[in-house]
C-alpha cells in the first residue's frame, strides 16, 4: 500500500469519483453489527463461501440509486427477530464527504433514505450524491434465461447514462400496474382509462427513447477499443423502440395509447399489458466472432459482461462528471489468468474504487499494492495479514 507521502499528489492526480470509506451495517443480511474503515482505493474481499462477502457488496449497493445488486425485498434484507436493517456509509466524492444511510421503516415497510441526516424522497435521490455499477455471478445466467433478467440489466445501463430513467421508468410502471388493478376489479371507467393509458404511453416511449439514446452511445464508446475484453455490440429489440427508430414520438406515443386501449379486454383476462416496453429486449452480439452473446463459451459471455460494466463506468463518469463505484462479486469465475490480470489493469487505469470478491486471494495478486485486501469470516472483516 502507498505510504501517506505517497498517497497525497496520487490523491491530487486522481479522478473524480465516489469512493467509501466507512460502512455500518444493523441487522443485515448474517450481520448483526459491525463497522467498516477503509482507505478510499479498491478493496478485495475473500475468505471462504457464505462468510458474507456479497453482503457487504449488497450493503454498498443500497447506498446507490436502485434496489441493490440482488433487487431482494425489503424483508429479506433483516435478521430474523432482530430489528429493522439499517446501513450507513461515509463517501467521498467530488463535492466532499457525504454520509448516506438507508433503513427499512417497520411502519410503512418502506424503504427511508438519509443523505447527511437529511431525510430524501427515495433511492433514485442518491443519484445526485453516489453511484454505483456491478457484476454478480447471477448475471453469468443472462443469455440462457428469460428476458426480464437481461432488461433489467438494459435498464442498469440506461440510467448509468440518463440518472432522470428510473424515475421515469418507475412512473411508468406504476401507471401500468394502476390500469390493470382498474381493469381486473371491473372498474375501468373509459375516460379514466383513456387519460391512464395516454400517460403510461408517454412514459413508456420515454422509457424506449432513453434506452435507444443510451445503448447507442455504450455502442459508439465500445467500439472506440479502450477496452482489451472482448467488444460487444448492443440492441434494444421491443415494439415501441422500434417504431421510435422510424416515426416521431408524439406518433409513437398516440399508437401505443390506441393499442393499450383495444387490449383492455385481453389484458384484463390476463393481467398486465400485452403491449409496452416492459416487454422489450436486449440482444449482445459478440462482434469478434458475429455471434451473439448465448453462442460464445461461457468464459467468453463473462469477458463480454466484463467490458460491458467497465463501460458502463466510463459512461457515468463522463455523464455524472465522478466514478461509481465498481462491484464486482466472484468475478474470477470463468477469466483465466490473462483475463484477470487485463481486468486489475483496467481497474487501475480506470481509478475508480473497485469492490472485488473471491474466496481465496492469489486470484487478485495483480491489484496488491493498489487495493486493500480484508478477510471476511462468520461475519468478521479482517486486514489480510500480507496486506
Amino acid at each position: 500500500m502507498p505510504t501517506a507521502a505517497e498517497a497525497e499528489p496520487m490523491a491530487r492526480e486522481a479522478p473524480a469519483r465516489v469512493a467509501a470509506t466507512k460502512l455500518v451495517l444493523r441487522a443485515f443480511r448474517n450481520y448483526a453489527a459491525l463497522r467498516l474503515d477503509v482507505e478510499p482505493t479498491s478493496c478485495v474481499l475473500t475468505g471462504p463461501n457464505g462468510a458474507g462477502k456479497t453482503n457487504l457488496l449488497e450493503a454498498l449497493s443500497l447506498l446507490a440509486p436502485g434496489r441493490g445488486l440482488r433487487r431482494a425485498p425489503l424483508k429479506e434484507l433483516g435478521r430474523p427477530g432482530d430489528a429493522p436493517f439499517a446501513v450507513h456509509g461515509r463517501f467521498l466524492t467530488p463535492d466532499g464527504a457525504v454520509e448516506v444511510g438507508t433503513a427499512l421503516d417497520p411502519e410503512s415497510e418502506r424503504r427511508l433514505v438519509h443523505v447527511d441526516g437529511v431525510a430524501r424522497s427515495g433511492p433514485a435521490a442518491l443519484a445526485e450524491v453516489t453511484g454505483a455499477v456491478w457484476l454478480t455471478p447471477a448475471m453469468d445466467r443472462l443469455f440462457v434465461e428469460g428476458t426480464s433478467a437481461r432488461r433489467r440489466l438494459l435498464d442498469r445501463l440506461v440510467q448509468a447514462g440518463d440518472p432522470a430513467h428510473a424515475r421515469q421508468l418507475a412512473l411508468y410502471e406504476h401507471l401500468v400496474r394502476e390500469r390493470a388493478r382498474l381493469l381486473r376489479e371491473g372498474r375501468g371507467d373509459p375516460v379514466w382509462l383513456d387519460g391512464l393509458e395516454r400517460r403510461a404511453a408517454a412514459a413508456g416511449v420515454a422509457v424506449a427513447a432513453a434506452r435507444l439514446e443510451v445503448t447507442a452511445e455504450l455502442n459508439a464508446r465500445l467500439a472506440e477499443g479502450h477496452s482489451p475484453f472482448p467488444l460487444a455490440a448492443l440492441a434494444v429489440r421491443g415494439e415501441v423502440e422500434a417504431e421510435l427508430a422510424a416515426e416521431p414520438a408524439l406518433a409513437v406515443e398516440d399508437r401505443f395509447a390506441r393499442r393499450l386501449a383495444a387490449s383492455r379486454a385481453d389484458d384484463a383476462a390476463g393481467g398486465g399489458a400485452r403491449h409496452g416496453p416492459h416487454r422489450s429486449d436486449l440482444d449482445i452480439t459478440d462482434v469478434e466472432l458475429e455471434a451473439t452473446a448465448a453462442q460464445v463459451s461461457t468464459g467468453r459471455q463473462k469477458a463480454l459482461l466484463v467490458g460491458l460494466v467497465l463501460a458502463e463506468c466510463r459512461l457515468f463518469r463522463d455523464r455524472a462528471g465522478r466514478l461509481p463505484l465498481v462491484l464486482l462479486d466472484e468475478v474470477g469465475a470463468h477469466l483465466d489468468r490473462r483475463r484477470r490480470r487485463e481486468l486489475a489493469g483496467e481497474l487501475r487505469a480506470l481509478g475508480a474504487q473497485a469492490w472485488l470478491t473471491g474466496t481465496e486471494p492469489d486470484g487478485f495478486e495483480e491489484l496488491r499494492g493498489h487495493a486493500q485486501f480484508l478477510r471476511v469470516d462468520q461475519a468478521r472483516v479482517l486486514r489480510d495479514v500480507r496486506d
